[in-house]
């Protein structure tokens, strides 16, 4: 692996000044142009996070190297036994970074894939964003309704393509869905039902210690309040943490709320009251909520959303041979209930598996009916996204949208009383103390 890295970061923050401080303070001239790659031109694409789902993009992508399709100039983690390995896996002189920071200073590069924990991906995005870079990041969106805004605004601003990794808009059978519903074959769809299991709870809580040698803990924690390592709060199961994760509504639910904003036609919309309640953990560093139920009320239309967290509360699996189109169910303790005038319909996962009911998979479109797009693939949308500066399936607005419904939902919850939301303005309306919650401050440098 080529390490680029040859000074720590003390000296590259005291060398650089300013423009590390504040990365995305950079003269217009050494951007990198937005468009500039022609459509017959390979991307050089970087990676920002190589563990869990980084892995699977970094593994995909290399895959489409080999085919001739990108180019993979660089990847980038704080831990370097994740960092070190990437390397190897990519191999053919890869730069390898610690900080995300040098990447973006790169010219070269075309487009990141940023598949960090969840506190990572506002401020990551958004610098990207603002050095010319296309950007594919991993769901949720951004923790807080302050993220979201600056995520969409930077998008705009630098005019550069942006795809979220809620990719179960671009399952097979989520165009099959899509096409059932807007056809009226259950009628007027008043009410989506999502269900899922509980979040764990931290059962067996351990004491803090010194970060392991590999990690650099200052910079994975990034924008978060500085806090002492501990084992419990990273790889992984930083998604039972309030600020780092949310649970388990802002990680399936970005999934399968994102395809019931996308079959309802309800992108750019959202809800004018959001009521919560829940179970709390009773031991442990985990905070998020343990049992959930979230109402979102909308308004022309009328429809009404809710998240059912809860064991047990699944809706049994269609059965399936692995020899059907779209194989078995292999996900099928979390989805969603579509109740229309004229009948119900579900849908299992939401994510990289979105399985549906049979009768929608069998539905033909008939002549006059109406279609839907039908995503070529979640990478595929988005790298023509970039080529064509068409908006991508599941682009920052449609991705925003859905985590503020993960957002109000946990605060919501965590107040204890319902909110009302002003979708125009993007606030939370006559709760001051809901209001100061949409906004958290962020640790030097690491910040918007």
């Amino acid at each position: 692996m080529k390490r680029t890295n040859k000074i720590n970061r003390r000296e590259f923050l005291a060398a650089a000044g300013a423009a590390v401080s504040v990365p995305y303070l950079i003269p217009s001239s050494v951007l990198a142009a937005s468009g500039r790659t022609g459509a017959n031109e390979k991307l050089t694409m970087a990676h920002i996070g190589v563990g869990g789902m980084g892995g699977y993009h970094l593994r995909d992508m290399i895959a489409r190297r080999d085919r001739g399709e990108v180019n993979i100039a660089a990847v980038c983690d704080a831990d370097e036994k994740r960092l070190a390995g990437a390397a190897k896996t990519v191999g053919k002189s890869v730069e390898a970074y610690r900080d995300y920071r040098y990447i973006l200073h790169r010219n070269d590069i075309d487009a990141v894939v940023i598949a960090t924990p969840d506190h990572w991906h506002g401020v990551q995005m958004v610098h990207a964003a603002q050095c010319g870079k296309h950007v594919y990041v991993e769901k949720p969106a951004c923790c807080t309704i302050e993220e979201g805004k600056a995520m969409v605004a930077a998008a705009k601003d630098n005019k550069v393509s942006v795809q979220v990794g809620s990719q179960g808009r671009s399952q097979p059978e989520a165009y099959l869905a899509h096409r059932y519903l807007v056809n009226g074959n259950i009628g007027h769809i008043d009410k989506v039902n999502c269900f899922h299991y509980n979040s764990p709870e931290d059962s067996k809580p351990v004491p803090d210690s010194d970060p392991p040698a590999e990690l650099d803990w200052d910079l994975w924690l990034g924008p978060l309040r500085w806090r002492p390592y501990n084992k419990k709060y990273c790889h992984g199961v930083f998604r039972w943490i309030m600020e780092s994760g949310g649970g388990q509504i802002r990680d399936r639910g970005a999934h399968v709320m994102s395809c019931a904003m996308w079959w309802m036609g309800a992108d750019g919309t959202g809800p004018v009251t959001v009521e919560a309640t829940g179970t709390s953990p009773t031991k442990g560093l985990w905070d998020s909520a343990v049992t959930m139920d979230v109402t979102y009320t909308f308004k022309n239309p009328d429809w009404v959303l809710t998240w059912n967290q809860h064991t047990g509360n699944a809706v049994p699996a269609e059965r399936r041979t692995g020899k059907e189109p779209g194989g078995k169910i292999r996900r099928p303790r979390y989805g969603a209930v579509y109740h229309g005038s004229k009948g119900k319909f579900v849908h299992w996962g939401g994510d990289g598996g979105t399985w549906v009911e049979k009768k929608a998979r069998q539905w033909d479109l008939p002549a006059g009916a109406k279609d839907v797009y039908q995503s070529p693939g979640h990478k595929e949308d988005w790298f023509n996204g970039i080529k064509t500066g068409t908006k991508t399936i599941m682009n920052i607005e449609a991705a925003v949208g859905v985590a503020n419904l993960c957002v109000l939902g946990n605060l919501s919850y965590i107040l204890g009383r319902k909110l009302e939301w002003d979708q125009t303005k993007q606030e939370i309306i006559g709760d001051r103390q809901a209001q100061r919650m949409m906004y958290r401050p962020q640790r030097h440098p690491y910040h918007l």
